[in-house]
This record gives structure tokens, sequence and C-alpha cells, in this order.
């Protein structure tokens, strides 16, 4: 069932075309990433798909009985509604009449008022509805019901945003970036949810692991063209490569033709016949696929870095509280050479005021900070680009000079710099306040990066980038011979860059583990499982008897039950060991081929564990 049609539509803004004669169809189950580089009308297009905007040409055409959402990167909210009334302005009948059995809970002595709102959620079966909006809440973190929207974070509006949209069972949804502002936690947990849900999906997002794990289909708009591939994010990479390759043998082959073709036309008399004038039409077409380059650009980063002393950044006993809530308690910790650092943990728990510590910005209540003297910080904030009115992107580079020093001696102009940064010539004399927000932060990390720091700090640096400035800034972070400190919600990202993690558990507790996240998260995994087993074993011995006597469990169940452990232990370290695979340089084969076995491996661990729960539940 077709859900949208998208036709020869075309955006421009002055001089800049975003894209012309753009057509494609979505379908009823399709969970479609859109992949394109920043500034090339990413947002624009969801935007024009939500109907917030609209094409110069063409048109959008949606079937007439389906639900529509837009999630945008800044959400539409009523800033004088609490988060409770704007969950339940929504336009899902559900969600009001849980509210009128909500409010009737709340006034125990109206039994008539209870009992109607009793009976209205009987009709519907809204009992289930309630335990989901209430999970979807708890996931989200959106337990103060009665906080004004206004008063919210960005964060947390984007939150609400999200779970508003949910709650509002869609049958089609559009996403900007939903994972931005989100832990580690609520987007796994979001995967799982898109993946069990029946919706139909078109999103943006930077996100490779949510790409892989939720999208069965991948579109590109690369140089005005649109490509679909039928797959996910390594299926994509895979095809993607072979097309590559495909147009770059085809122009080669348009080259040698042009090169044959020219020379005719040189030859050619004034005087030329029906037959040569068609030949002249297909020499144009010729010169024109033969003068067609991939104009992939690649940002260079061979920046030059400061020398590092033998004493690079100590932290003594650091400790520091906001009213009752404590963050950091005597915490201790001596920064080595080369040391790439992690740093993860649900919103609210210190990372941030971690970093604003380190670099000075604030001060800790006790303890002190001990920082060696040749240590130059580059820390890039979620503030992102203080732009100026007025000032151009030539201008904020060169605030820092007009020359910035490269290694071996070498040195670049701060035009040279901005075009290895993916902003040509044209571009680097537009106004900062016209660049899309992925093209401020490519700029904002310039900034950064060209005052050779030697221990650099980067506070959620994914957020915002395409994929391709992605992967360059990864290529560059690993050849990067400073100290390096990230903090990240992005998966893929940690897990190629950083060797070890502090992990901000809440109450002050930093936990120094020695791995990526994928290492800590099979961690936590197998010591979860491995205490559910501790707890399991002696209840097991102590009912046995009651167990066996009172048949809650049959002779094949309780042999089953056991056989079950075993089992899930044994493919929860086969999954650790494809987890493994993919930190290794893998070709799009190997990745899909990997992809496809983990994605067995997670199906069977879900269906045996739901079974060890079965039967445990049965068991008691």
């Amino acid at each position: 069932m077709n859900y949208l049609s998208v036709e020869n539509i075309a955006k421009s803004y002055g001089e800049l075309q975003l894209f012309n004669n753009i057509s494609f169809g979505i379908n009823e189950g399709q969970k479609v990433g859109f992949i394109a580089k920043n500034g090339t009308g990413k947002t624009s297009l969801l935007n024009i798909l939500a109907g917030t905007d609209s094409p110069d040409e063409g048109k959008v055409v949606y079937r007439k009985d389906i639900k529509v959402a837009f999630l945008g990167q800044e959400p539409n909210l009523d800033p004088n509604l609490t988060v409770e009334e704007t969950i339940f302005s929504s336009e899902n009948d559900i969600l009001k009449i849980i509210s009128r059995y909500e409010k009737a809970l709340k006034d125990p002595n109206d039994a008539e008022a209870y009992q109607k709102a009793f009976e209205e959620m009987d009709a519907v079966q809204a009992w289930d509805f309630e335990t989901q909006y209430k999970q979807i809440l708890f996931k989200l973190k959106l337990e103060d019901l009665d906080k004004e929207v206004k008063y919210l974070s960005g964060g947390q509006k984007k939150r609400l945003a999200l779970a508003v949209m949910l709650l509002q069972k869609p049958d089609f949804i559009i996403m900007d970036e939903p994972t931005n502002h989100l832990d580690l936690d609520m987007i796994e947990w979001l995967e799982e949810y898109f993946k069990k849900e029946n919706f139909t999906i078109f999103m943006v997002t930077h996100d490779r692991y949510f790409l892989e794990r939720v999208c069965n289909e991948i579109v590109e708009l690369d140089h005005g063209q649109l490509y679909t591939y039928k797959g996910n994010y390594s299926y994509y990479l895979d095809k993607k490569e072979s097309r590559v390759e495909q147009e770059q043998t085809n122009t080669e082959k348009a080259k040698q033709l042009y090169k044959k073709e020219l020379d005719w036309m040189r030859r050619q008399p004034k005087a030329r016949t029906t037959k040569s004038k068609s030949r002249i039409e297909d020499f144009h077409d010729i010169k024109s696929r033969a003068q067609q380059r991939r104009n992939d650009h690649e940002v260079q980063l061979e920046i030059h870095m400061e020398r590092l002393g033998s004493k690079m950044v100590e932290l003594h006993n650091i400790s520091k509280s906001y009213e009752e809530k404590e963050l950091l308690k005597n915490f201790n910790y001596s920064f080595k050479k080369g040391e790439r650092i992690g740093i993860i943990g649900k919103n609210g728990t210190g990372k941030s005021t971690f970093l604003n510590i380190l670099t000075g910005a604030i001060q800790p209540d006790s303890g002190k900070v001990v920082i060696g003297e040749t240590i130059k910080f580059g820390y890039y904030t979620q503030a992102g680009i203080e732009v100026k009115p007025g000032q151009k992107v030539i201008e904020v580079i060169r605030e820092f000079g007009d020359y910035i020093p490269l290694k071996k001696g070498r040195q670049i102009s701060a035009q040279q710099l901005l075009e290895r940064f993916l902003f040509d010539r044209k571009k680097q004399y537009d106004f900062v306040e016209k660049l899309s927000g992925g093209e401020k932060k490519r700029l904002y990390l310039c900034t950064v990066l060209i005052q050779n720091p030697n221990f650099l700090i980067l506070d959620e640096p994914t957020n915002d980038l395409d994929i391709v400035t992605l992967n360059v800034l990864e290529n560059f972070l690993l050849d990067f011979p400073g100290c390096l400190l990230v903090v990240s919600h992005d998966r893929y990202f940690m897990d190629k860059i950083v060797d070890h993690l502090f992990v901000f558990k809440g109450e002050a507790e930093v936990q120094d583990f020695p791995g990526n996240y994928s290492d800590y998260r099979n961690y936590e995994e197998s010591s979860s499982a491995e205490a559910k087993t501790e707890n399991k074993e002696p209840e097991g011995k102590k009912e046995w008897k009651k167990t066996s006597s009172g048949s809650k469990l049959s002779y094949n169940e309780q042999k089953e039950f056991g056989k079950l452990e075993k089992e899930i232990a044994k493919l929860e370290k086969e999954k650790k060991k494809l987890q493994e695979k993919f930190l290794l340089d893998l070709d799009p084969e190997e990745i899909k081929k990997n992809s496809i076995a983990l994605q067995e491996i997670e199906d069977k661990i879900e269906k045996k564990t739901g079974r060890w729960f079965e039967l445990g539940a049965k068991a008691e």
C-alpha cells in the first residue's frame, strides 16, 4: 500500500539549488533512512514532506486515510502547558480516555465519575495502552508531569516531542535526528521499539548503528541524484561502493570516446550530412558524460600539534555537588599520553560538569586540578559556534590567523583550510547565520582543531554532522597523537575511537572501564545474567521438593529451564565475539554477513530469554 508519492520536487534558496526533479515513493512497512551531506537539503526535504515548507516545483501526495507525525530538530510545543497536558493534548482518543481515568483516580469521592471513566477504559481496552504510555514516559525520563514546557531543557523538549509522537500511534513517521539528546539506554530502547512496532518511517540520522538495526531501506541524495538501496546500512555501503566504481569506469570509457569524437569534429568540413548532425548531437552528450567528476571531497586534517611534556593533567580528590545532588566525590585520575577516553552515562549524572572542571570553566567544591605546562586544551562544547551578525565564514577562521601551521613545517592559508573542511571558495563568503546546523558544527570543529590542541575534549561532536564528515573525523581522531576525551551517544563512533571509558553511574559513582562501549555492554549483560543465575540457583535447590511435588514445573520443564541458562550464556559469548569483529577494518560484504549473523543471535537470545522468564515465573 502506497503511503507517500513525491513527484518531481525542487527547492532553492536564492542562487543555491538544493535539489531538482526529485521523485520517490514510500509504501506501508518501509523504514527508510535518508542520507545526504550537510547543506544539501536533508532538513528542507523533511520539512516539505511534513508540510511545514513547500517545494518550488512538483508535489507531495499522501494517502488520504493515514495519520502522519513529524519529529523535527526543534520541537513545536506549547510552552505554557505541563508535560502531562502536552501528552494528553494529543489527537489520540485513547489518551483522552486515559486522561479522564487519571483525573477520576485523583478524586476518589466522585464514585460516579470513576465508574464512568473505568467503563470507558474497559470499552476500548485502554489498559494495555496505559501501561505502554507509562513505560514510554519512564524510558524517556519524563516523570515530572507537572513541569511546564517552558522550564524544560532542550533535550527534555526533544524527548517530550518524541513521546507525544509515539503515543499518537501514527501510521507514518518523519524524523529529523531522533537520537539527538537521548542517552545510550534510551537509544537502545527506541531501536527495539521501532523494530517491534508496525510504523512506516522516513528519517534522517547520523547514528549508523540505528540505521543498521532499524532501517530496511536507505535513500541517498548524492550530487542532486536520488539512489535507493533495498537493505540496511551495511547493504548500502556495499552497493554504493559498487555503484561508484561503475560510475568511474563509465566516465573513463566516455573520456576515451570523447577524445575520438573530438578528433572527428575537428576534421569535419562545414557542410555536413543529416547523419553527421546526429553524430554531432551524440558528441555533446558524450562530452557531458566525459566531464562528469565525482566531487567527493574529504576533509584532510593534518593539523600540527603542540609538544606534550611529561606532566599531563591530574585530578586529586575532586568533589562537586549542586544543592543536594552529588555528582563527583573524591575522584582521582592522572591522564597519560595518547589516552583515548570515552565518557558515557545517563543525562544529569555529571558528564558536562566533569569536562568544565577539567578545563577550568567551573571550580570543584574540593580537591584540585593540576595541569601540565605544555597542555593546550581544544574544547568542542555542545553550545556550538557563537554567530556574530554579518560575519562571514572566512572571517571566523581569520580570527585565528591568516595562515595555519601543519606538520613538517608546512602551512596553509585560511582559505585552503576551509576548503579541506568542505567549504568551497563561494561558500566561504556566505554569512555564518545562513549555514545549516551541520555546516555550523563543521565550522566550529574547524575553529577548535586549528588552534593546535594536544588535549582534545569533544562534547557530543557527532550531533548534526553528516556521515561523510563523521567518517573523516574518525580517521583524523584515530591518528591524533595527543590525549582525547569524548562524550558521545554515538555508539559506532565510540566503538571506533576510544580505548577505555569513564562510566558515570549517578550518585557520584564513576567507573573506569577498560574497553569501548560494546565491550561495556557485553560486560553488563554477562554480569546481569550471572547475577540472575546466582539468585535462581539457591532458590531452585531450596524449592526443589516443592516444585517437583507441587508439579508447578514438570520434569521436562525443569530440564528445559536448566538447559536454557546454558544456551543463553553460550549465545551471549557468540554475540560478544561477533561484536568484536565490527571493530576490525571489514569490507562491506563482511559487515553485511556479520550483521545478519548478529541479528540471528540476538533473536535467539530474545526468544530463549522469554521462555526462561516464562518457566521461571511458573516455578515461583
